[in-house]
């Protein structure tokens, strides 16, 4: 593994994209443990990436325009939806202390899961990224990428925890100011709008 994949990997994941922003709004509306588990799901949403990319899958994706564009199409819709679930409700991000205003496990983390998912933009950085750091001919090609995958993976969950971690620790700052709660909710839909026009307006 060499310091350029470890630098390069870093960059890419502490970016701020739609997993990030996702992570941060559940430490904000439900705490640390939701903003955890939210990290947990964009994570795994990697992995249908992952094995696309292995199987050589991504190739057939990055060679079928129609098939690219359906999935371009279903990340756009979903990004909207997520924008609209932030503003349906007067405080956009619905915020309590109750414990049964937390949403299931498992329902967070399908969310984080389908936001990555539904990102073919994520397929084809696997496609342009993973190749750069094996080289060809290489006899362990296969066991060489599923261990950058897992440590592309590994800084996307630390990553990802940590930005949850943070977002969760000023929580209490903030939950007691609707109107500030109010306008976060807003800048997060509308980050989720932008991300999907941005995504909308890819090529392949």
């Amino acid at each position: 593994m060499s310091l350029a994949f470890l630098v390069t990997t870093l960059i890419v994941v502490a970016t701020p994209g739609t997993g990030v922003v996702y992570t941060l709004s559940a430490g904000l509306s439900h705490g640390r443990r939701a903003s955890l588990v939210a990290a947990v799901g964009c994570t795994l949403g990697i992995v249908p990436h992952m094995v696309a990319t292995i199987t050589g899958l991504a190739a057939l994706l990055h060679a079928s325009a129609v098939a690219f564009q359906v999935l371009k199409y279903l990340g756009v819709a979903y990004l909207l939806y997520m924008a609209w679930t932030m503003l349906r409700s007067d405080a956009a991000i619905i915020v309590e202390t109750r414990t049964t205003a937390r949403p299931p496990a498992g329902r967070v983390i399908m969310s984080g899961v389908l936001i990555n998912l539904l990102n073919p933009k994520l397929t084809m950085f696997f496609v342009a990224f993973l190749p750069q750091f094996v080289s060809a001919g290489e006899p362990d090609s296969l066991p060489r990428m599923l261990e950058l995958s897992a440590i592309f993976m590994l800084l996307t969950l630390v990553v990802f925890a940590a930005y949850g971690t943070f977002a969760a620790g000023v929580r209490n700052h903030v939950i007691s100011r609707p109107r500030v709660m109010t306008w976060i909710g807003r800048v997060f839909a509308g980050s989720f709008v932008a991300l999907g026009a941005k995504l909308a307006l890819t090529q392949q």
